[in-house]
């Protein structure tokens, strides 16, 4: 997979450059200019990024976007760019995830004769759905337009926060009609479904459904501006009586009558209650100006994206480093109304909340790197998806470990809530309660499900008795690492002791003999036979990868790890194998493994703190090598820019950070290891008007090593950066050249290391 990734590229960087196609779904040409202008969302919409296309604002709860048939993984999204077909536009969705879900209030205009059945993706004809040409979609962050080719309909779309505009331009002299089809959800099942006309020109309802969330609950409300000449209601595709109707399959049918003027409806959601989605609209969007929706969009879009401003000569880096900007703030999403109600995890409805609710928190993925992240570059959001977290733990007894939409989905190991609370702890954010945050930390940690039972009782997971049991162990260890963090700085001795010690436990896996971690079993034993390149999907003791892969996972204590290998030349040995050796995973392998260079597999994430090892070893150079190709060989700025599922912002992050030059391997110590900038300078814009820039004097292609630091004019030799000097601003100015300089950031005393 990796040879043919990087031999699209190198055409493509190229074509890239020079092809530009208006109106279309190309990359992007764009010149020096506002960042949202370098930002294409079809980027990673092909191969397996699964990332959303459609129209939005930073972190919205509404997402308005086209929806093909859903045809099995590659449609998580709802939509993927081999696609011909589409069967609606929907309001919810997720981007870049690995199951299926939401897809909710799926809409579709038509002509002619009324339609109710979808039709297939065979035989569209059959049904409402249509063909569409790449060749007519313009997608933006902030508006998205298609021309459905069997109904010579365009579609326009933007949206605020919670509220969606459609505007349709049916032929001229036809009537049309726009079906709302509350059964249709992307790879889930609706369990209730209403629709009722609430005014001449008003309908509303709900969407109950049963998918990768159990319980899902959308409200919502259609107002149209254009005069309504027919409304009926249908359960499947059977007419009802009346202008509303209840059952697991409503639909509707708006008609219009010909008209030289585009059709306009607002689509409004709540958790909520019809009530409240229509109070949105009220709040969010009471006019009828399309242009001026769409001109709010992009300028919010925009006033996120100008946090970061970067320098580059190359055009494609540009665009593959804004849209994964602009991927990293799609979720987590608003899961609240305007007036602060939402509807928590045990479906009670808490009205006026103090905090903004959030929810689609990808923990197992986003605590790595996207939520260091949104610490820098998001600050006022921090405290309130924190105080989301502990709400969802007063509701359900346990902090998120995969929240969508008000469900805890139990999706992946960890308890990985853990070191995002533990990492704004230490960063200095305070707008939620510590001593709280610490007793829901401390109460998930110590309850026994999944694995953590065997852990508090035998000192380890036996691989006989739970299945992923090393997966499950290393990545306990790491949040235990964080609790111990936290336990240290607000004086809690025993605490600290105590998780400081459960943090220690991945030794336990670590084999001598082998050097890789492995299963044991419940008397102790290793499991047998051992194959460290196997790889089953979910049914042996790792997550989605191998013991290659997952030999590396202890970010919390690299300097232990390094331990456990006798000494660094060993422990440098085996990385240095990890990336030079075969691909080859053998049959049954995950489909997440992906994106890999010999055994290193930059498409699932337990991987991506790997490259940074080196500098804990003195070989910062390595990092810097290993970093650039992976920069290189697993991001463009194509359709198929990334090698695995973009995972809710995190594999944007990864990227987004290195580019700058470092990346957080401990997810809550504030402590950024360097690497090797993909751009010659990035400022990030912090409150109170300060800056911190990173120059990358001399970069480019070949020059990839730091030869030597300076921070604020003077000399600096350390391999890493901390929090503190990012927010108090200055310039870290980075010499860069052809050939390694192995000793910078070699000596013990500079290199990074795990607690401060």
């Amino acid at each position: 997979m990796n040879d043919s990734f990087t031999s699209r590229k190198s055409v493509l960087i190229i074509l890239s450059a020079a092809v530009v196609v208006l109106g279309g779904c190309a990359s992007l040409q764009a010149s020096a200019g506002d960042p949202v202008d370098f930002v294409d969302p079809t980027i990673g919409t092909g191969g397996h990024g699964h990332t959303f296309v459609g129209a939005s604002v930073p972190f919205g709860a509404i997402q308005p976007g086209p929806n093909n048939f859903h045809k099995g993984w590659d449609w998580c999204s709802g939509y993927h760019y081999s696609d011909s077909v589409l069967n609606g536009f929907s309001h919810t969705h997720l981007s870049g995830t690995g199951c299926t879900d939401l897809g909710d209030i799926l809409m579709m205009p038509h002509t002619g004769e009324i339609k109710t059945y979808s039709g297939t993706d065979a035989d569209p004809d059959s049904g409402y759905a249509s063909r569409y040409s790449h060749a007519t979609e313009t997608t933006r962050p902030y508006y998205y337009a298609v021309t459905l080719a069997d109904y010579d309909t365009k579609v326009e779309l933007a949206a605020t926060e919670r509220v969606a505009m459609h505007r349709y331009h049916f032929p001229a002299g036809e009537a049309g009609h726009v079906v709302i089809d509350l059964q249709s959800g992307n790879g889930d099942g609706a369990r209730e479904t209403f629709l009722k006309r609430i005014d001449e020109n008003t309908f509303g309802g709900y969407r109950f459904s049963q998918g990768w969330a159990s319980d899902q609950r959308v409200f919502f409300v259609i107002r149209v501006q254009s005069e309504v000449t027919g409304f009926r209601v249908y359960t499947g595709d059977d007419p009802l009586e009346g202008t509303e109707g209840k059952s697991n399959m409503i639909k509707g049918v708006i008609s219009f009558a010909a008209s030289a003027e585009p059709i306009s409806l607002k689509v409004a959601i709540s958790p909520v209650s019809i009530e409240n989605a229509q109070a949105n609209i009220e709040a969010e969007m009471p006019g009828w100006n399309f242009q001026a929706v769409v001109d709010q969009a992009k300028q919010k879009w925009n006033a996120e994206l100008k946090k970061i401003r970067i320098d580059s000569e190359r055009d494609d880096i540009k665009r593959t480093f804004y849209t994964a900007y602009y991927h990293a703030m799609i979720a987590p999403v608003l899961f609240n109304d305007a007036n602060g109600d939402y509807r928590g995890t045990d479906k009670k409805v808490y009205e006026k909340a103090s905090f903004t609710n959030y929810s689609i928190f990808s923990l197992w993925d986003t605590y790595r790197a996207e939520h260091p992240l949104l610490t820098i570059t998001q600050p006022e959001r921090v405290d309130d998806m924190i105080q989301s977290m502990l709400a969802i733990y007063d509701q359900q007894g346990y902090l998120p470990v995969w929240h969508l939409y008000g469900n805890e989905t139990w999706t992946m190991v960890g308890y990985h809530a853990v070191p995002v609370i533990v990492d704004a702890y230490l960063k200095g954010f305070d707008g939620f309660d510590a001593e709280k945050a610490f007793a829901a930390i401390k109460a998930t940690a110590m309850n026994d499900r999944a694995g953590v039972k065997f852990l508090k009782e035998k000192g380890y997971i036996p691989g006989d008795k739970e299945n992923e049991a090393v997966a499950k162990a290393l990545e306990y260890a790491i949040d235990d690492a964080c609790i111990a963090l936290m336990a240290k700085k607000m004086g809690k001795q025993a605490d600290y002791e105590y998780f400081l010690k459960r943090s220690k436990t991945y030794a336990m896996y670590f084999d001598q003999k082998t050097q890789f971690m492995r299963g044991r079993m419940d008397d102790g034993s290793w499991r047998t036979p051992f194959d460290p390149i196997s790889a089953h999907h979910r049914t042996n003791d790792y997550c989605e990868g191998n013991a290659w892969q997952y030999t590396w996972l202890v970010p919390q204590d690299p300097e232990g790890l390094i331990g456990l290998f006798g000494s660094e030349e060993a422990f440098l040995t085996k990385l240095d194998r990890l990336f030079s050796m075969s691909s080859e995973l053998g049959e049954e392998a995950s489909s997440d493994i992906s994106g890999l260079i010999g055994q290193y597999a930059h498409g699932n994430e337990p991987s991506h703190h790997i490259s940074y090892l080196y500098a804990f070893a003195g070989q910062q150079w390595k990092t810097a090598k290993t970093v650039r190709q992976i920069m290189e060989t697993m991001y463009n700025d194509t359709h198929e820019g990334l090698c695995g599922n973009e995972d809710c912002g995190q594999m944007s992050a990864w990227y987004l950070l290195s580019a700058m030059g470092f990346y957080p391997v401990h997810p809550a110590n504030g402590v950024y290891v360097l690497g090797s900038p993909a751009v010659e300078q990035a400022t990030i814009e912090l409150d109170g008007g300060k800056r911190f820039t990173i120059v990358a004097k001399g970069n480019s292609d070949e020059n990839i090593y730091i030869q030597s630091a300076t921070y604020n004019g003077k000399p600096y030799t350390k391999g890493y950066i901390t929090h503190s000097m990012i927010t108090a601003g200055g310039t870290l100015v980075l010499e860069m050249g052809s050939e390694p300089n192995t000793s910078f950031a070699s000596q013990p005393e500079d290199r990074p290391r795990s607690e401060y």
